[in-house]
């Protein structure tokens, strides 16, 4: 009986010459599987079909939109965390899912082995790799970009010629996009330089902000524990809010990055990306968390936002230290519940007006006017033991003939 392997497959040249390369290096039955995190109709319609012509025994595209945002999009939000200080992290927070999809049904068809289409220098290949060792170590990877003797897209353009596999890519294509319902990311051509500005016919979501409507539109987004749930008073589904926002903040030119960041094999690389509801989830959260959260706990939870971040760049989801962050952030979130209004206009989000019935602030203790809160000769004694260390330093130092 031929070995069984389940090839992660989106239907793009990489994978779609993958499935006959491991029919004839491998002497392969392979099930191909696709998980819907929102990629749109575009790229799915007729996944199915396109897979088995280019020679899978099997194809099933997944639906997982909504498990995509309320299990991996919104633990992601509650930690508002973001990496190198710009990317909200859209490719990276969906490969864990794709990958236990993958496992999933490598187990359902009998397959020993899973195989991807990451090449060497990416990101990718190991997030797809620790989900593995995390969900299924005993299953074999095979990662056909270590091993075969195709080195350009142009040597893969030539492998599915001479094989009959229709593909969509083109010997003059440019970008390489990745969509999913949290963001677009464009990689290459005129990008690969960081001197070159994005040239206009990279963005294919959003707006320029420069066109954009010159009304601005403000939008009110409802939270509980830390992530919305509601826009403008209208409860949504998980990804129907997300797409909701997506198409409010795009036809505003909201949440485009152009970023030189470090991957995690060592090198620079630049990657613009359209990211417009996470923007504004991202904006609205922030203002309900100075709101709700005291001092102490809101501070631990921006140092271990870098932490989390950086979990789910380089692939870790499935580590003990994650789960337990995601743990520390449901905890924290949980006064995290109220109201945010944010105005859109071109290309900004701008929250604009919070309100929580968890709300920390207390107008009588910050007013400027009089207040029945607030002995104002209190702060005597604050000020004298707060600069206690301070002063006896500089005393010190005076004595030893220090001037600073």
């Amino acid at each position: 009986m031929s070995k069984k392997i389940a090839l992660a497959y989106s239907g793009g040249l990489d994978t779609s010459i993958i499935i006959p390369w491991l029919k004839e290096n491998h002497d392969a039955e392979v099930h191909a599987v696709c998980g819907d995190v929102g990629q749109g109709e575009e790229e799915l319609n007729g996944l199915v079909e396109k897979a088995l012509n280019s020679g899978a025994a099997t194809c099933r595209v997944v639906d997982v939109r909504d498990e995509f945002v309320t299990d991996y999009l919104w633990p992601m939000v509650r930690a508002l965390s973001v990496y190198e200080g710009r990317y909200l992290l859209g490719t990276s927070i969906a490969r864990p899912l794709l990958a236990k999809v993958q496992v999933d049904y490598a187990r359902e068809v009998g397959a020993t082995a899973v195989a991807h289409g990451c090449t060497g220098k990416g990101n990718d290949q190991v997030r797809f790799e620790l989900a593995f060792q995390a969900l299924a170590p005993e299953l074999e990877v095979i990662a056909p970009w270590r091993t075969w003797k195709i080195r350009s897209r142009e040597d893969a353009l030539d492998y599915a010629d001479a094989r009959g596999i229709q593909v969509t890519a083109s010997r003059t294509k440019i970008y390489s996009r990745d969509r999913n319902l949290w963001h677009i990311s464009h990689e290459g051509g005129a990008l690969e330089d960081p001197a070159n500005s994005p040239p206009d016919d990279v963005w294919v979501w959003s707006v320029d902000p420069r066109r954009a409507p010159d009304q601005a539109e403000e939008v009110t987004l409802s939270f509980r524990a830390g992530v919305p749930i509601a826009i403008d008073g209208k409860s949504f589904g998980p990804a129907a809010l997300v797409a909701e926002l997506n198409r409010r903040g795009a036809r505003h030119g909201v949440g485009r990055v152009d970023i030189v960041e470090n991957r995690l094999v060592g090198m620079k690389s630049r990657g613009v990306y359209e990211t417009p509801g996470g923007t504004i989830v991202y904006e609205a959260a922030r203002s309900l968390r100075a709101l709700t959260l005291e001092r102490d706990t809101a501070r631990m939870a921006e140092r271990l936002a870098l932490e989390f971040g950086d979990l789910i760049y380089t692939g870790r989801w499935f580590a003990p230290l994650r789960e337990a962050l995601g743990a520390f952030f449901d905890e924290v979130c949980a006064p995290v519940t109220g109201e945010v209004r944010v105005r859109l206009f071109k290309g900004q989000a701008t929250a604009v007006g919070a309100s929580s019935e968890r709300s920390l602030y207390s107008e009588s203790l910050a007013t400027f006017g009089e207040s029945a809160s607030f002995d104002h000769a209190d702060s005597k004694g604050f000020v004298k033991l707060y600069g206690l260390p301070n002063q006896v330093a500089a005393a010190v130092r005076r004595r030893a003939g220090d001037s600073r």
